[in-house]
């Protein structure tokens, strides 16, 4: 698939926004009298976050390509 560059910037927003969500979720969780309770939520959430970092490094190294095509 191509992409412009705006759109992939555009989506590499989304993601950092969701990707500051997830970590907001973590913290309450963490934070909470009975932490052990969230374990799964907060495994999860990690998990989520490591995806979506993997996928910005992926964007950005695409924007870069893109960039010096032109």
């Amino acid at each position: 698939m191509e992409f412009e560059v705006s759109e992939l910037v555009e989506a590499k927003r989304q993601i950092d926004s969701t990707i500051h969500k997830l970590r907001e979720t973590v913290k309450t969780f963490e934070s909470k009298e009975n932490a052990s309770r969230y374990n799964s939520q907060i495994t999860l959430a990690k998990r989520r976050m490591e995806a979506f970092q993997i996928s910005i490094f992926l964007i950005e190294r695409e924007i870069n390509n893109l960039e010096e095509k032109n």
